[in-house]
């Protein structure tokens, strides 16, 4: 099982502690970008785009515990710009274990094997590695010859000091479908925990526009990468890869996963900012849920990105008895039939349009 299971009966009691109490918007993960900086490059990511003066910025350990006790998720990504590079994250790391949250420590891993020491092997402890294809591919997407070699020597150096270790691939245009199929080999005989992949999102400040995947080519790829599906650990839930192959319609989720950063809660979500809110009940109470998502809004055409996605795949997983229950009996080993693929759509916001 990709998720481990202390993790997947934690998430699925939230899942459920809410779905009874009947609230119309729960986040499931809080996406928590400390600082913007990084040591990378990449054609396809507008991070480092910012000025000098927000690059030199971090949020504070109390800022970053304060936004997971405010939002109450149970799963935190810290991502970034490259989240080693924040002098604290350490303490943020472990601040937020102490509060029992599954964190995905996101990383380059160009840091990763130096840093490893300060860190403590936990079930609350995922060390994700951005890995973009083999060897070549990878180097050519980070814009850097070497760093494919940096991340799997890593990887390898974390499994040795038994981490769990996830990764984290991003698909654009141009890509072999079955050097993506090796990708996954390769990181398998590695020994990784999991592995997740996601077509990439078009950030307006990226250098590169030109390779971002069409909503119709994302289909179309995916269903070639995952066909005949090997003994891969995919790190995501059945539903949300029948999505990405064409097999479901969701609309998206952008309050599953919320977005706090240093300029406050990001409206609507992690992809594209629209404004920001000061407090998380700011950000569900105030946004206007309804102007986002395909056929709403311009930059949400070609979105099919896991961030927004997922929380859909998971709501519609467990909407209604039967649902949970099938899930339920697949957690625990059983056997259970699989679901009717459904267009499942986000409840009405409350007193907003």
């Amino acid at each position: 099982m990709a998720i481990p299971l202390r993790q997947a009966l934690a998430v699925g009691l939230y899942v459920l502690k809410h779905r009874f109490k009947g609230t119309p918007r729960f986040p499931l993960v809080l996406m928590l970008e400390p600082l913007f900086r990084c040591n990378l490059a990449c054609a396809g990511c507008g991070k480092i785009q910012y000025p000098t003066d927000v690059l030199r910025r971090h949020l504070s350990v109390e800022e970053c515990l304060g936004a997971a006790d405010e939002c109450g998720a149970p799963v935190v990504s810290i991502a970034g710009g490259e989240p080693l590079m924040h002098p604290e994250i350490t303490e943020i790391v472990e601040g937020l274990a102490r509060r029992r949250k599954f964190v995905y420590l996101c990383t380059n891993a160009l840091l990763l094997e130096k840093h490893l020491p300060r860190f403590r092997p936990s079930p609350y402890l995922t060390l994700s590695v951005h890995v973009d294809g083999t060897e070549a591919r990878h180097d050519e997407v980070v814009c850097r010859e070497g760093v494919f070699r940096t991340a799997i020597a890593a990887i390898r150096a974390a499994k040795a000091r038994r981490f769990r270790v996830t990764t984290n691939t991003t698909i654009f245009e141009g890509e072999d479908p079955e050097h993506v199929r090796q990708m996954f080999r390769e990181l398998t005989e590695v020994g990784v925990d999991g592995m997740m992949i996601s077509p990439g999102y078009s950030y307006e400040k990226a250098p590169d526009q030109a390779h971002f995947l069409r909503r119709g080519r994302v289909t179309e790829m995916f269903a070639r990468i995952l066909a005949g599906r090997e003994q891969w650990a995919l790190n995501h839930s059945q539903q949300f890869l029948d999505f990405l192959e064409g097999k479901r319609q969701y609309l998206c989720t952008p309050w599953g996963n919320p977005t706090r950063n240093l300029f406050g809660w990001q409206r609507p979500c992690y992809l594209f900012a629209d404004g920001y809110a000061r407090t998380f009940r700011e950000l569900l109470e105030t946004t206007d849920w309804s102007r986002y998502g395909t056929g709403r809004h311009e930059k949400c055409a070609d979105c099919m990105v896991h961030s927004g996605y997922e929380a859909s795949a998971v709501l519609d997983a467990t909407d209604g008895v039967a649902r949970l229950v099938a899930g339920a009996r697949k957690l625990l080993g059983g056997s259970a039939p699989e679901p009717v693929p459904v267009h499942w759509r986000a409840p009405a916001p409350a007193g907003v349009a």
